[in-house]
């Protein structure tokens, strides 16, 4: 079969995806440096690949490892991540109307959740956002990028590991002290709900070189019961009011500042669905979020690891907030 490099759809610090096309069309994502972390990561991604299958979970074709070559094979996205349609090149032709927004938010949950209750064993995605939402034809969600996850053996309910993803997206337990768990899988998506409501980004530069994240913008909003501000402007009013307003108060859940008060995936998902005043816990809104300033750019893309100098930054900042 012949095939020929038809376009580059992501370019990142750790690699190239590049499109083929043929009989099918495929996107194989090509490592960029050799290193131990890199062949960590494609191991990693490899492995978790190869265990879940779902219909909100990017497919794996297949991989090549040899030399130093390190290739993966997945199902081509046609129509690209979901940041390029909030964000990139896409954005101003607005192809995400309400219902496409709603669908993809429920696609994302639905991916997660099958991560975190049915996978054996259970999977930490630990890089949640909108880069690593893809789209395929029918615009269906398709959680992607494995490479920082996190398997989770039966009857541990957390870890402690260094901090590996991306600004504006990390719960704040995991961003100072590096404990993961599923629950900061679910604040990631926290994030991504009001990105996906708002086409906001999660970290944005204010004139003066100040930072705001999402959850800072929102809450006034969301204290004056002003939740129509919250939607993005390029829908021109065309949502549903009462959808909107829920939905909001889902990601306010999920980004709780006490893990312990966010609810899990199948919850969200219940939540998304229809089922917000079923819950047990009424989602009211949450006075103590933590929204975390970083000092990184604006959240895509920019990975990081926490250093004991960031460490220390990361707790100053919320002693200071809680002393205001």
């Amino acid at each position: 079969m012949q095939r020929t490099i038809s376009s580059s759809i992501t370019r990142s610090a750790r690699a190239d995806v590049e499109v083929f096309t043929g009989v099918a069309q495929i996107a194989v994502k090509r490592l960029k440096t050799m290193t131990a972390k890199a062949e960590m990561e494609f191991a990693v991604e490899v492995e978790i690949l190869g265990r879940v299958r779902h219909k909100n979970l990017l497919g794996l074709r297949g991989f090549y490892a040899g030399g130093d070559e390190r290739l993966i094979v997945y199902d081509y996205m046609p129509n690209h991540s979901l940041t390029t349609h909030l964000h990139g090149q896409l954005a101003a032709d607005c192809l995400l109307d309400w219902s496409r927004r709603m669908s993809i938010a429920l696609g994302s949950a639905e991916g997660l959740a099958y991560l975190h209750h049915e996978a054996n064993p259970h999977i930490i995605h630990r890089d949640i956002k909108a880069s690593n939402v893809l789209l395929d034809i029918n615009f269906q969600a398709k959680v992607a990028d494995f490479g920082f996850a996190k398997l989770i053996p039966d009857g541990v309910t957390h870890l402690t590991t260094r901090v590996k993803g991306t600004l504006g997206y990390l719960a704040p337990e995991y961003a100072m002290w590096g404990k993961v768990s599923d629950s900061c899988d679910v604040y990631s998506f926290g994030i991504l709900l009001l990105e996906i409501i708002s086409a906001k980004k999660p970290l944005e530069k204010l004139p003066g070189g100040v930072k705001r994240d999402i959850v800072q913008w929102v809450r006034p909003y969301v204290q004056k019961g002003a939740f129509d501000h919250i939607a993005d402007p390029r829908l021109k009013g065309k949502f549903d009011r009462a959808q909107l307003k829920s939905t909001v108060m889902i990601a306010l859940r999920c980004v709780d500042g006490d893990p312990d008060n966010r609810p899990t995936m199948r919850e969200v998902v219940e939540c998304l669905k229809g089922g917000v005043g079923r819950r047990k816990k009424g989602m009211g809104y949450v006075k103590d979020m933590v929204g975390e300033e970083d000092d990184g750019e604006n959240g895509d893309d920019t990975y990081f690891e926490v250093s004991k100098k960031e460490e220390y930054d990361l707790k100053r900042t919320k002693s200071r907030s809680k002393r205001k």
